[in-house]
């Protein structure tokens, strides 16, 4: 590549940052003609691109693309005593088309307008409706989980495969696109990550590829835990980056899945939430509201808890700390601290939809 291109590539980022920047004011322009506009093609194309493969093509390009610039440093390693100023160039024009790319096919979602007022309800909530609409879900959960074991003290064992699972997961969002349209998910494109075993031990289910626009769901994960988070990387593919709002998104795709299980999944993840919510409010009334939660409904929680225990490794707050910082210079000011505005889009959407 002839210097002047890379000098003005490297000066592009420079140009795309301080753009971004302007961008985080104009939400509204976002929204409608980014992220229900051109990114609904870009991501439909993609899905339709790479969904038929089994096996995941994002994992690869990963792979190839780390191969390829752990090869042109060890190869170039002199230049930068020797060629400093070019070698500077080549690393910010790389970055400058990966950023670009990166934008254009998924992450300008980012700088889109919060859920809460596309939905039109409230962003926040009183302590005494948290409680009273976690009784609701917890009865919700509970007459479930009933229909599901004859013994309310036994844990909930999903019986599907975790590929039966990805094919399922469309007709939670079909159903909720009869009142949300831009919510039909259609065609899927999730696939169990190569890098299972490092994602676990870096403290994360799954991943979307914003390359490829792929949802990464770790093989490892607990089936429990895969209704939900199956929805989740899909909900980041229909447009919403933010984690708060893809938990949201995939929780109620979940709940309105046909089968009991996703319901199940659905329910508990969404009741989870909440009940972390009161603890951090009220610990009184959070041992009192918890008491009354089927004890299999606990054991699939405890499930889940001793699986990340198993992998817990002095490296993981690191790479949660890394991923917070991202998020918080992507436009999320909370990082992964977003239990609140979860749990108030539940609250809310609920008082207006009703369970």
């Amino acid at each position: 590549m002839r210097i002047n291109i890379k000098r003005e590539l490297t000066i592009f980022l420079g140009v795309q940052i301080l753009l971004l920047s302007l961008l985080k004011r104009y939400p509204e322009f976002v929204e409608y003609y980014y992220s229900n506009g051109i990114y609904v093609y870009i991501s439909r194309f993609m899905r339709f691109a790479f969904g038929w493969i089994p096996f995941s093509m994002g994992d690869i390009l990963y792979t190839l693309a780390t191969i390829y610039a752990l090869r042109w440093l060890i190869i170039n390693r002199k230049r930068i005593i020797n060629d400093t100023i070019n070698w500077f160039l080549d690393i910010g024009a790389a970055l400058s088309v990966a950023y670009l790319a990166f934008h254009i096919l998924w992450a300008f979602n980012y700088y889109r307008q919060p859920l809460h007022k596309s939905l039109h309800i409230k962003a926040d909530y009183t302590t005494e409706a948290l409680i009273s609409f976690t009784k609701q879900l917890i009865n919700r959960s509970n007459a479930i989980h009933n229909k599901i074991v004859d013994d309310d003290t036994l844990k909930v064992t999903i019986p599907y495969s975790k590929t039966d699972i990805f094919n399922k997961i469309e007709d939670g969002f079909n159903r909720l696109s009869q009142k949300y349209p831009h919510l039909k998910y259609y065609p899927k494109s999730i696939k169990k990550s190569v890098y299972s075993t490092p994602l676990i031990y870096m403290g994360f289910s799954g991943y979307l590829n914003p390359f490829t626009n792929e949802g990464q769901v770790a093989s490892l994960l607990p089936t429990y835990k895969y209704p939900t988070t199956s929805c989740h990387e899909a909900a980041h593919q229909l447009g919403y980056a933010a984690e708060n709002e893809a938990n949201f998104i995939g929780s109620l795709a979940a709940i309105h899945n046909d089968d009991i299980y996703f319901k199940y999944a659905g329910y508990t993840f969404a009741l989870r939430y909440c009940l972390a919510e009161i603890y951090n409010q009220d610990q009184e009334a959070y041992y009192t509201i918890l008491d009354t939660v089927n004890p299999g409904i606990i054991k699939n929680y405890q499930e889940v808890q001793n699986f990340w225990l198993g992998y817990k490794n002095p490296f993981e707050p690191y790479f949660e700390k890394t991923f917070d910082s991202f998020l918080k210079a992507n436009n999320q000011s909370a990082g992964m601290k977003t239990y609140s505005y979860v749990v108030a889009l539940f609250v809310n959407y609920y008082d207006v939809h009703k369970l």
